[in-house]
């Protein structure tokens, strides 16, 4: 049952909806959502087909084996979304695997764009900034990182980041633990 709630929030986050316009879709309150992605709510049938609806998937996607051992990404794969609490464009780099370990993504930071909440999580997460800039703050200390710069750092510091300037910014990311299972 679990691989379900983990297809659900895939399924989300790869279509770019927020919990409250999946509630919209399928007419199941915001509460009852973020239960059944986390694993501690039950879900009955007629639930789940309300939320395939929403996706536009058929209710047997949820129950497939997903044994994509094509470890490619091509272009035309790499699909764009967004993270609820974040103004910021995200693509995904990696293919699911057995046993797989760090999670890869392209994120787009708007010009001028700030994070409203600082972060602390279990993992690691490491930038690469490969265009424009990025303030870092780790721990409470800042970081100014331009083109062809690096951060690594443990994610369960509290952190935050910004765009400083009037032009996107993006950066290669890579983080732990693995979001997409």
């Amino acid at each position: 049952m679990e691989e379900i709630f983990q297809k659900i929030k895939q399924l989300r986050f790869e279509q770019g909806m927020t919990l409250k316009e999946l509630s919209e879709k399928t007419e199941l309150s915001v509460s009852f959502l973020s239960q059944i992605e986390r694993g501690t709510s039950s879900l009955a049938i007629t639930s789940l087909k309300k939320i395939a609806d929403a996706f536009g998937v058929k209710m047997i996607h949820f129950f497939e084996e997903t044994e994509d051992l094509n470890y490619a990404v091509k272009k035309q794969n790499q699909k764009p979304f967004k993270i609820e609490s974040s103004d910021s464009t995200y693509v995904r780099l990696s293919n699911n695997f057995p046993d797989r370990k760090i999670e890869p993504f392209l994120v787009t930071i708007k010009p001028l764009q700030k994070e409203n909440e600082p972060f602390k999580h279990p993992g690691e997460e490491f930038y690469y900034v490969l265009k424009g800039a990025v303030l870092f703050t780790v721990d409470q200390t800042e970081y100014y990182l331009r083109e062809g710069e690096a951060i690594h750092f443990p994610s369960n510091l509290t952190h935050i980041w910004e765009n400083p300037l009037n032009q996107e910014t993006v950066l290669l990311s890579v983080i732990t633990p693995v979001i997409f299972n």
